[in-house]
């Protein structure tokens, strides 16, 4: 599971006006312009569609010499956007994308690639918890970045409290030695990792389809590169989306091939499942982005309304200030259907 720390960023602004200048890249191809593009995490079938676009030629086909720059656990998105070290990347969740506003940082969403987080809870078979209303009760074992984020929802929703939180370290086995406990995870990693080490098949509650509102895997740009050249910035989307499509609807060996070479140590067995549970969730087409879906532009869409949903429920629980531009953490301008 990726390691998001959605309350990361308060230091952005500060690391950008003490670091370096930003490094020089490799020259772009003649005449494309150079996008460095970080991932949250390391390379996985969660960044299918990025790899499989690179690989299919989109990006260039589109006037971009782009470079996928492999996230992991030391690696914070906002940050190096801040201090300009990256000229593009992902925004794991909702939430990291509303603390650039809260802390100034002139970053914003362009695009939202998963309508669906894939944040899940998994519990045991056999434990009693046959939906999210049974959790009361339940020891939780969250990550600290959980617990102001979806925790706050679960809470509001379904009248959960902070003693049911446990610590989670990012390993299965607390959670395999204790059946009546409940742990986060993600919805192509955990759940399987599970099913491999202990022989069962766990419970999974994906929140999206219990009404969490927050999108995920964002494309966050800068607000200087938005302005001095949105045309890349749309080719990037566009190009992206269109990955994405062949990823989950074409051949993703292009795409399997460039992860496995940035990521060694992935699996074809790890990315099949995943890819396969992203298509049959509808985590990147689903909902807004299904095909002929009322105001959407297919994958990468994103709306005022949902993004209003998760700040209110952010802001409700007193994350945020009610008072706050939440509409200063991202664009709808690279998302907008095409005027009729």
């Amino acid at each position: 599971m990726k390691l998001f720390r959605p309350m990361a960023v308060a230091a952005a602004l500060a690391l950008a006006a003490c670091s370096p200048a930003k490094k020089e890249a490799a020259p772009a191809a003649a005449g494309l312009t150079p996008i460095r593009f970080a991932t949250d995490w390391r390379a996985e079938a969660e960044h299918g569609g990025f790899y499989e676009a690179l690989a299919e030629g989109e990006y260039a086909k589109r006037g971009l010499d782009v470079k996928i720059v492999q996230g992991g656990p030391g690696v914070n998105v906002p940050q190096l956007l801040a201090a300009g070290s990256i000229d593009m990347g992902v925004g794991s969740n909702g939430f990291v994308v509303l603390n650039l506003a809260q802390e100034g940082v002139p970053v914003k969403a362009v695009a939202a690639v998963f309508q669906k987080d894939p944040q899940v809870l998994i519990a045991h078979p056999d434990a009693g918890v046959n939906s999210l209303a049974d959790l009361k009760g339940h020891p939780v074992l969250l990550g600290d970045a959980a617990v102001s984020t979806f925790w706050v929802w679960l809470k509001a929703k379904y009248g959960l409290n902070d003693d049911q939180v446990r610590k989670y370290t990012f390993n299965n086995g607390p959670f395999l030695a204790d059946k009546r406990a409940v742990q986060e995870g993600y919805l192509t990693s955990e759940p399987y990792t599970i099913e491999k080490q202990a022989g069962m098949k766990p419970k999974v509650f994906l929140l999206a389809d219990n009404g969490y509102p927050g999108y995920a895997t964002m494309i966050l740009a800068p607000d200087a590169l938005i302005a001095r050249n949105p045309a890349a910035v749309k080719a990037f989307v566009e190009a992206t989306a269109k990955g994405w499509n062949d990823y989950l609807n074409g051949d993703p060996r292009p795409a399997d091939a460039l992860i496995k070479k940035d990521n060694p140590e992935m699996t074809q067995d790890v990315l099949d499942q995943a890819r396969a549970k992203l298509k049959a969730n509808g985590i990147a087409d689903g909902g807004d982005a299904a095909p002929g879906a009322k105001g959407g532009i297919g994958i990468g869409t994103m709306t005022d309304a949902r993004w209003q949903t998760l700040f209110d429920v952010a802001s409700g629980a007193g994350v945020y200030p009610k008072t706050l531009d939440y509409k200063k953490a991202y664009t709808l301008q690279f998302v907008a259907p095409p005027a009729k």
